[in-house]
């Protein structure tokens, strides 16, 4: 049981923090195209669950030189947090072998 609950545990973590990643290295691409209108079509996807969090992160580290840095932030933030959790060392990986051992 719960060998199985890890093993969904580490499948739906991976595929939501690289989920996240790309939405915010979308955004960062975005960044150099201010015309596109976020709130319409496709572009739905990258917005929700992107726009709060980087208003957030807008009023602790402000635009640099005119450019948000906030997506670059995130990408690290969220790069690391999947490396430690379900990276090959991560903590969901090393409790599903040390449960299976």
């Amino acid at each position: 049981m719960l060998e199985n609950f890890l093993q969904i545990l580490d499948i739906s973590l991976g595929f939501f923090l690289s989920y996240l990643t790309i939405v915010f290295l979308i955004r960062l691409i975005l960044t150099w195209y201010p015309k596109i209108d976020l709130s319409k079509g496709f572009w739905l996807l990258i917005s929700i669950p992107s726009s709060s969090i980087l208003n957030l992160t807008k009023k602790f580290v402000p635009p640099i030189g005119g450019v948000d840095v906030g997506p670059v932030i995130w990408i690290g933030f969220i790069s690391f947090l999947r490396e430690i959790l379900v990276g090959q060392q991560g903590l969901v990986k090393l409790a599903l072998h040390s449960h299976i051992s």
